[in-house]
Order: structure tokens, then sequence, then C-alpha cells
């Protein structure tokens, strides 16, 4: 007998669209084709809907454990599965920093029975940690190394590029990189204006984030490492990392995608802040233009909720950051519908190059004896974004007020529903994420 399937709808992957019915038993994708005959114990119908791959949100800050009144691991999974994501890489910034194989064990355990997606943790790199990098080489629910080349959210910092090729050198884990440069930002100090947020722009300036991602890319090619840049903001960084692809892969949130200075800075104020921050139209419109071209690999929200009241404070006392893993895939489907990109691209940026990428097992694509983690999006509905209905505990979001047309409408996590018809089965939860 079938546990579940997915019928009269259109299964979207990287590379195709064709109306099939899928069949799941045991969390798995057990059939695909006509299946109008095949006997099931649940069936949904997905007439005029898309199904992809799972998607998921590649940089996430979910705040657990340390600042949980920001957020927690079951509420950022909670707005991830309204959002129709399936799968989530939390990252390591948090009180205390998860740098050690026992913090990173005990923070795997927190998310246990609470995560009501999938999910995996970056561990935290440091200076003098590379025998703990190693310890945590093969364990499930690890994506990745995470190092911070400048400093942001939180204490963890390695800025010395020395240092970063011995992190190179020392595990075959993805690394990611927050790329400024501590120098840089430090001599830059005399840019801030109190209580103007757009000078967040000219102390953290396309300079701080080109000079380091260069470094990057010289310690990648000398160390013949693959490492991935996150939050890349500059049409001067796109430019140098489309030349450098042998080692080098990046990707770009939807707020750097949609969102530029003056005008963001103007009407959300210190909400617009974050780190690597929105910068000028000429740098948003050379990303769009790179999206339009389907050269950026990964597309990560990097959702990094504060309380209001935290963010209402006084520039630079405001903490940067903004949520938006819930939004992550609407923003994308709403270029679709603008014919910006096509549905094939939100696919491969979502799911298909994540899985290459961090050589996810069994994600990422619609396919017999693959997890059955599905996306399931309505390309005609039109709704706006309004705080009321984030699931994050900061309860807000920077698109407030936007109307956006392309909307998941469903989520399936290991065969089962748990979000469908805007209501989260609270009992359905995620597990840690295999890596090759």
């Amino acid at each position: 007998m079938i546990d579940l399937i997915i019928e009269n709808g259109t299964v979207v992957t990287h590379n195709s669209s064709r109306k099939i019915d899928i069949a799941i038993k045991n969390g798995k994708i057990c059939k695909l084709g006509k299946l109008k005959n095949q006997k099931s114990k649940e069936r949904i119908d997905a007439t005029e809907l898309h199904i992809m791959p799972g998607a998921f949100d590649t940089q996430v800050h979910f705040r657990e454990p340390g600042n949980t009144k920001k957020e927690d691991l079951r509420t950022g999974s909670l707005a991830a599965v309204a959002g129709g994501i399936t799968s989530v890489f939390d990252m390591p910034n948090n009180k205390p920093s998860i740098t050690t194989k026992k913090l990173f064990m005990t923070k795997l355990k927190r998310a246990e029975k609470r995560m009501h997606c999938n999910f995996a943790f970056y561990f935290g790199a440091e200076k003098n940690n590379i025998n703990e990098i190693k310890k945590i080489e093969k364990v499930r629910g690890c994506c990745g190394v995470k190092v911070f080349v400048g400093s942001s959210t939180g204490t963890l910092l390695v800025s010395n590029h020395e240092d970063i090729r011995k992190i190179m050198r020392s595990t075959k884990k993805m690394i990611s990189f927050h790329s400024e440069d501590e120098d840089l930002l430090n001599q830059r100090k005399k840019y801030i204006k109190r209580g103007k947020p757009l000078s967040h722009k000219d102390w953290r300036n396309v300079d701080t984030a080109l000079l380091s991602t260069r470094k990057l890319i010289n310690s990648a090619n000398r160390t013949k490492k693959n490492i991935h840049v996150l939050h890349i903001t500059t049409e001067e960084e796109i430019k140098l990392l489309r030349k450098n692809r042998k080692y080098v892969s990046f990707e770009v949130t939807p707020q750097h995608l949609t969102l530029s200075a003056p005008s963001c800075y103007n009407k959300l104020g210190t909400f617009a802040q974050m780190n690597p921050p929105i910068r000028e139209k000429k740098h948003l419109n050379y990303l769009r233009k790179t999206l339009k071209a389907g050269k950026i690999d990964i597309i990560g929200s990097d959702h990094a909720p504060h309380l209001k009241e935290e963010k209402k404070k006084i520039y630079p006392n405001s903490p940067s950051g903004m949520p938006g893993v819930q939004t992550l895939l609407p923003i994308l489907l709403n270029e679709v519908a603008n014919k910006f990109i096509s549905i094939h691209e939100v696919v491969k940026l979502t799911s298909y190059n994540p899985m290459k990428i961090f050589k996810i097992k069994n994600k990422g694509l619609i396919k017999i004896g693959y997890d059955a983690d599905l996306t399931i999006i309505d390309l005609n509905k039109r709704k706006k974004v309004l705080n009321k209905d984030m699931q994050t505990k900061c309860g807000w979001s920077p698109f407030h007020g936007t109307s956006l047309q392309g909307w998941p409408v469903g989520t399936i996590i290991n065969g089962e529903k748990v979000y469908w018809k805007n209501k989260i089965n609270k009992k359905v939860f995620g597990k840690p994420i295999h890596f090759s």
C-alpha cells in the first residue's frame, strides 16, 4: 500500500516540466507516472499546481542556543515550512559559538523532535580549533564549516589569511565565508554616522567586500579547496567570481536582489541594516542581470531575526540582520510571474545547485528512491506579505505590504504533509541531512 499520491500536478525540476503523479512510501518517492488506479492511503489533488524538489535555505540564523528571544530552532523551522522550505542550513554564531564537537552534538540534540523541517548545522571556525573541525568531518547533520572573515553578529572571527588557508587544508567539508575585510572595516569606522543608517553602506563599502573576496579566491586557488562565498552584494565581486569558477561557488540573498540604497533606508531605516549592506542601484541591477543570465549558484535568505525593539535602537546601536526564510520562495516565484526567470531556474537556485555544491544525499531531485521532500506551489496565487502572517518570533518582514504572485501552498517532508492549506502540522518533524 502506498502512503501518499500527489496527482494531477505539474512536476518541475531544474531542466523539465511534466504532468505526472508522485507516489510516496516510507518517506521515499517510490513511483512516478500516471497513478490513477494505484491504491493509496491518502491523495493530494494538485490540479493547476506545480511540484518542485524540496527547497533549501542554505543560510539561516535560528539563534539557538543563546538568543532564543529573537528566534529558536522550532519557530525558525515553522517559518521555513510556511515558506515552502523543506531543509535549512543554520549558522554557528550562537551563544556560545558552535566551535567544539560537544557543542555541535548538543545543538543537534536540541533540534530532534522540535524542528519541523530537515536541518543541518554549520560548524564555527576559530583560529585554533582545527582539531575540533576534524572531529565533525563525518557527523550527519553537519553541512560545512563557517568562517567569518569580517566581524558581524557574534564573536566568531578568523581574519588572517594564513590561518584561513590552514583551515582550508584541514577539512574535506565545504567551507563557507562571510566575506568582509576586518582591517578595512576597522579603518573605515570613521564613516559611521550616528542616527544615519544609510552610512552603514559607506562604512562597509564595496572595497571591504571586494578585497576580502579577492583574497579568498587566491587562497582557494593556492590550496585547491572548494569554498562557498555567502551573500555577495557587489558588481565587482560578481565579475571577479565569474572569472574564478574552479574552486569557488557563491550565493546572493533575495533582499540584495530586490532592495537598494537610498530608498530602502529611507523607507525602513535600521530595519534595512544588514551585513554586508544593501547597496546602490548599480549593484542591484548587476545582481539582477546575473540572476537573469543564470549565473548565480544559490539564493539563501540569510534569515537573521531581531526583535522590533532592538531594531528601533539608534544606529549604530541597532543590530544588523533581517528575517527572510518565509519569503525567499515567494520573492523568487514573483520573478517567475514577471517572466524575469523560469521556474526551472528557481529549482536550480534552491534545490539542484545546493544538492550538487554541498553533496547532499537523496535530496534535490524528484527521483525514485529519493527522500520525499517536495514543495507544492501555486504560480497564480497573489497576496501581500504581512507581518501578522510571519511565523518567525521577531514578527516582521522587510517586505511587509509587498504584493507577490506565486506562493508555496504545500510542504512535504519525508513524505509527510507538514504545511498544507495554510495550516502547519506540528506533529511532523524533520531529520538531520546526510552529506557525501
